[in-house]
């Protein structure tokens, strides 16, 4: 699935970028070659992240 539209950036690029990585979504887009364009997805690109750093913290 993609998150930003703009960038063509998917949901598993953004999470494997968020494990190795602390930062937030916008460096995170940074650190994938891109910047936020619209911006609409930005809510849903730091909700992704929040979830994939609380899976690597507490693995089921």
């Amino acid at each position: 699935m993609y998150v930003c539209i703009c960038n063509a950036i998917r949901e598993k690029d953004l999470r494997a970028a968020a494990r190795c990585c602390r930062d937030g979504a916008e460096d995170l887009y940074a650190r994938l070659g891109r910047t936020p364009q619209c911006r609409q997805c930005l809510d849903e690109a730091d909700h992704i992240v929040a979830e994939e750093r609380a899976l690597a913290c507490c693995p089921a």
